[in-house]
């Protein structure tokens, strides 16, 4: 149940707060039991800064109050137990502060950063099953990372609220890594507002294209959406008890949400039984429509939403 911290800075992986080299820490811990959890944040984190840094705050066992409290997603997850079989997990931290323009083009890097971390565990445990977690922006560290890895490098994607486009994720799903992973994308209707911003703030790659936030059409994936509840039901069928939104605007209730922490850990240590079928077996044939949550009636007008042409 080691926790390797890293952090990704001009293409590469440094350890958080050593001068060691990540690669002797890997092939020391990479040859053991459960699978490798990789576990990436969002928007506006920066390692290393006091009341910012991903290692203090989410990323952490124990989280310090820092600008807010969080839940610890290693904790959440299952790495903190005592458990032979919990897994190794590496907590990505990378620049994430600054314009969101900045912010998703240094996500590339990191992306590129963890492919070559990802590739050092493949070849010295080919054996064990990597599973990468992903917040918000971190969605495009993991996607970016598909294109540079083999076939099978990669068995699960979750994300949380992903500010990402559909397309973005539907290129990267057929990319060889790609083709072999399983993408589960978590949306809710709080995080409408967030994807309407997103959507206005960067221009989409192709006409038409939408945030993860509107769900995602690909054989290798499945959409959850966390505000749903017969969606709720459906999972409590499957042995995950989630908490029912308390909020109609939130943007981090995919990992705030009571229960869905472990949620998340029993679909990348239970892969062979939380498969994608028996996921979508018991969801709803359509989604709640956008904006639902801030207009539940129809009737209602709904916020206007701007988009910008593809540059």
């Amino acid at each position: 149940m080691p926790i390797i911290r890293l952090n990704a800075r001009d293409e590469e992986c440094e350890l958080h707060g050593s001068p060691q080299s990540p690669a002797r820490v890997l092939n020391r811990l990479a040859d053991g039991p459960g699978p490798v959890i990789v576990m990436i944040h969002g928007f506006s984190y920066e390692p290393g800064r006091h009341s910012h840094c991903p290692h203090r705050h989410i990323l952490s066992l124990d989280p310090e109050p820092l600008p807010w409290i969080a839940p610890s997603w290693p904790r959440g997850l299952g790495l903190g137990e005592d458990a032979t079989d919990a897994g190794l997990g590496l907590a990505l931290g990378w620049f994430a502060r600054g314009s969101i323009w900045g912010a998703r083009r240094r996500a590339a890097g990191a992306g590129r950063a963890l492919a070559r971390t990802l590739r050092l565990i493949r070849k010295r445990a080919p054996h064990r099953r990597v599973h990468i977690v992903a917040h918000s922006m971190g969605i495009e560290v993991a996607a970016e990372a598909l294109h540079h890895l083999p076939r099978g490098a990669v068995d699960r994607i979750i994300s949380m609220t992903g500010a990402c486009y559909q397309s973005r994720i539907r290129d990267a799903l057929q990319t060889e890594a790609g083709r072999t992973a399983s993408f589960i994308n978590i949306t809710s209707r709080e995080n409408d507002i967030f994807d309407c911003l997103y959507e206005r703030l960067i221009a989409p790659p192709r006409r038409s294209d939408r945030t993860l936030g509107q769900g995602l059409d690909a054989d290798n994936a499945v959409t959850l959406q966390l505000d749903c509840p017969d969606t709720l039901a459906h999972l409590a069928c499957l042995g995950a008890r989630i908490a029912p939104p308390s909020r109609r605007i939130c943007h981090w209730s995919s990992y705030m949400r009571p229960g869905i922490l472990n949620f998340y850990g029993a679909l990348m240590r239970r892969p062979g039984i939380l498969t994608l079928d028996r996921l979508r077996a018991g969801l709803p044939a359509r989604p709640a429509r956008r904006w639902s949550r801030i207009c539940p009636r129809p009737g209602l007008p709904q916020p206007v939403m701007f988009t910008q042409t593809p540059t």
